[in-house]
């Protein structure tokens, strides 16, 4: 995806923009295997249950006949190391609210829309994964898909934004899932202007191609093409005759 909103590309890896959702520009990196997102969810859903999501818009392909409902992945509660024990009556309120920072409950919400039949998803591993990457309104901001080049990255190593990096829990390779990523666990309160918002949330459809011991090496250059010289109209490609002689 050429455009300045494709150019983004990790989400995610370095040497783009963004490259995965999401990949080099990250908040502050987090423990593997801790996350979340960014809505208070009910015991239920805490319990593994089923979550009810906001209507996604219509730009965001809809999920194939008989899959799953939404369920977290985890959730965690988020708290500050501080807590505003006092306030002037001339605090302002904006400013009361700043210092007052409460604490929120999130999870990291997928979807499994294909089972993989490959090896399961294993920590410490180099993943190649495609993906595609939207905003809630439907924006599309990144795509390995429409590159047609997947991205590899050290699962569990912090290279990609938390939501990556704690999302892939209980694949195998081969399948696809749907992530539902709150701004704590991608780009955080700033986001990644232009085009990732503040305080966004991020939807991404992945699947796990491969996983390996080591990083995959990249694909060789294809060889340049010789360039053969077309034949013109006057000789189809005949060796030219001997031009007549001017007196």
């Amino acid at each position: 995806m050429k455009s300045s909103i494709a150019s983004l590309s990790v989400l995610v890896l370095t040497g783009s923009a963004l490259s995965i959702a999401a990949q080099t520009a990250k908040p502050a990196a987090a423990p593997h295997r801790a996350a979340t997102a960014h809505k208070a969810v009910s015991s239920e859903s805490a319990l593994g249950g089923c979550v009810t999501l906001p209507k996604l818009s219509e730009k965001i392909p809809a999920l194939p006949a008989g899959s799953p409902c939404a369920k977290p992945l985890y959730t965690i509660t988020k708290r500050s190391d501080i807590s505003l024990d006092y306030a002037s009556p001339m605090l302002s309120p904006a400013l009361r609210e700043a210092l007052d920072v409460k604490p929120i409950t999130i999870s990291l919400v997928y979807i499994d829309t294909k089972i993989g039949t490959g090896e399961l998803a294993l920590p410490n591993k180099w993943y190649t994964v495609h993906y595609t990457g939207y905003l809630p309104d439907g924006t599309k901001f990144d795509s390995s898909v429409d590159r047609g080049e997947p991205i590899s990255f050290p699962y569990g190593q912090h290279r990609v934004i938390q939501g990556w990096d704690t999302g892939f829990e209980g694949m195998h390779v081969g399948g696809k899932r749907r992530l539902f990523v709150p701004y704590p666990l991608a780009y955080g309160d700033q986001g990644h202007p232009p085009v990732i918002p503040a305080k966004a949330e991020l939807i991404f459809d992945v699947e796990l191609v491969a996983q390996s011991d080591d990083q995959p090496k990249p694909k060789a250059a294809p060889a340049p093409k010789m360039e053969e010289k077309p034949a013109t109209p006057a000789t189809n490609g005949a060796a030219p005759t001997a031009k007549p002689e001017t007196k």
